[in-house]
Order: C-alpha cells, then sequence, then structure tokens
C-alpha cells in the first residue's frame, strides 16, 4: 500500500477536479437509459488514497453486530454509512471533488448541482443480494433532477456483486412505492420483465464510476467472492432542488436527516446540503 506525500496528496486531489468530457450521445443516452457507466473517470491511485478512508471509516462506525445469517435481506445487503464528508476532512475532499459534480450536472442538464448526502457501501464476502428498487422511493425531492454515482473503489466482477440496471425502466412507475426489501425485489423484476426493460449487468473496472437516476430500478447480485466490495456514492440534486411534502414514513426520516432545516416547497439549501459545483454562464 503507497504512503502519499503532502504533494502527492495535493495532485490527487487535483485529480478530483479534473474534467471528463462528455458528448451530446452520451447525455442522450441517460435521458434515455436513465443511466450511463463511464469508463477510467478516476485514476487507480485516487481511488487507492481516499478509499482507504472511506473504508476505514465505514467499518468504524458501522453499527451493525449480527452474523450475515441472522440479518434481514436488506441488512445481508451491505454495511452503509452516511455522510463520511462530515467524519474526515479526506473524504470531504472527495465528495467535494468537482469531476464527479460537473458529470452529474451536464447529464442532468441543470445549472448545478448540490449534495443530498453520501452513503458508503461495503458488500461482504458472502454478502447478499440488493434487491430491486428506485432510490427516489427515499426521497423528499420536488423534481426527478437527482442523480447517484456509483463509485467502486476496486474492480467489481459479477462476482462481487456489481450495480445492475433496468435500462429505461425511470419512464415507468410501477413499484415505485416499494422500499427495499424481499417484495420489491420479487415484484420490481417482474414488473420490469413484463415491460420489457432488460437488465444491465456489466463488471466496473477499476476507475469506472456509473449515474443512475432518482427513479431508475436497479439492484445488484450477491457478492460470492472472497473480498468485500467497497463502493462510495455521492447524490447529487439539482442546486435548485425544492422540498416536496414527504409520501411515505421515510421521506419523513429523510427530511430530518439529511435536509434539516429546510421548508417544504422551498430550496434545500442548508449547511448539510452545499452546492458542489456551478456551471458557467454561458
Amino acid at each position: 500500500m503507497m504512503a502519499y506525500s503532502a504533494d502527492m496528496t495535493t495532485t490527487l486531489t487535483n485529480d478530483l477536479d479534473r474534467p471528463y468530457p462528455l458528448d451530446r450521445a452520451t447525455i442522450d443516452a441517460f435521458r434515455a437509459q436513465g443511466f450511463v457507466h463511464l469508463k477510467q473517470v478516476l485514476p487507480p491511485e485516487v481511488l487507492d488514497h481516499y478509499g482507504r478512508e472511506i473504508t476505514r471509516l465505514t467499518i468504524a462506525l458501522n453499527t451493525q453486530t449480527l452474523p450475515l445469517a441472522e440479518r434481514t435481506t436488506y441488512d445481508r445487503a451491505f454495511l452503509q454509512v452516511m455522510n463520511l464528508w462530515q467524519e474526515s476532512q479526506v473524504v470531504r475532499d472527495f465528495v467535494f471533488g468537482k469531476t464527479l459534480a460537473r458529470i452529474a450536472a451536464e447529464l442532468m442538464e441543470v445549472g448545478g448541482v448540490r449534495l443530498y448526502h453520501d452513503q458508503s457501501l461495503y458488500k461482504e464476502p458472502g454478502g447478499g443480494i440488493t434487491p430491486a428498487h428506485a432510490d427516489q422511493y427515499y426521497w423528499p425531492m420536488a423534481t426527478d433532477r437527482c442523480v447517484t454515482a456509483w463509485i467502486p473503489l476496486q474492480a467489481v466482477p459479477r462476482e462481487m456483486g456489481p450495480l445492475a440496471f433496468y435500462a429505461g425502466s425511470h419512464h415507468s412507475a410501477l413499484g415505485r412505492d416499494l422500499p427495499i426489501s424481499d417484495e420489491s425485489e420479487a415484484a420490481i423484476t417482474a414488473a420490469m420483465e413484463a415491460q420489457d426493460y432488460p437488465i444491465v449487468d456489466a463488471p466496473f473496472d477499476l476507475g469506472d464510476v456509473s449515474f443512475h437516476a432518482g427513479w431508475l430500478f436497479h439492484r445488484a447480485g450477491p457478492n460470492v467472492s472472497t473480498t468485500p466490495r467497497s463502493v462510495m456514492t455521492v447524490i447529487y440534486m439539482d442546486a435548485e432542488m425544492t422540498l416536496a411534502e414527504p409520501t411515505n414514513a421515510q421521506q419523513r426520516e429523510d427530511w430530518a436527516k439529511w435536509c434539516a432545516g429546510a421548508s417544504v416547497g422551498a430550496v434545500i439549501e442548508t449547511p448539510g446540503n452545499p452546492v458542489l459545483y456551478r456551471r458557467a454562464a454561458a
């Protein structure tokens, strides 16, 4: 494992801000399919440096103590810790990087993006499936201008359970009322098959990053390898996103946790939801 000097760390931080070129075809594909899987977005040394701190904090702050066999389907899917940016300057630098935030803004074709929250996802060896679901079920947002960046901290072959997307399914409302559960896995899978939404289940090379829309249905397979699958996610929303009246208990909980101080109908501009990128005026 490499040690990093102060100068090397500065270089790595700069690598988090470098523009990643997107062409019109990629933006159109995101609009049509609800996701994109981008190659060579972040250098391996960046993922090594910041990934070590993300993994360390995930293990240290995780509160799950039950053996895998005694957990629910949801809890077998992964260990998760949110808003690591508030726990470490190193992780803050990663989450506040402009490379990913710029991609999010350009894919959604908005003037800027702010942070909803970050979330590390650590699928242990032997960890189970991540049931099919749509993230925005949990988010009290007034529009669909929100996107999750899924950032593996190592290569993710199929045996480790890469994220899999039902292409185009953000156009379907069936299943939007279901939280992550055995029920969502069965009902959404059936709905996707009935509507002919194909599932895209590709492995991730080191440096790949995917972006998926809030209402896109997705899942992940189990980790049948002997290696943990460490992933960082950052959820971006339109910088002008307003808070919607919650439609379920989970959205009320998210309002209290991640948008504390925001008011229904007003822009979600709290200290916990900083603007991460604004596009230059034309």
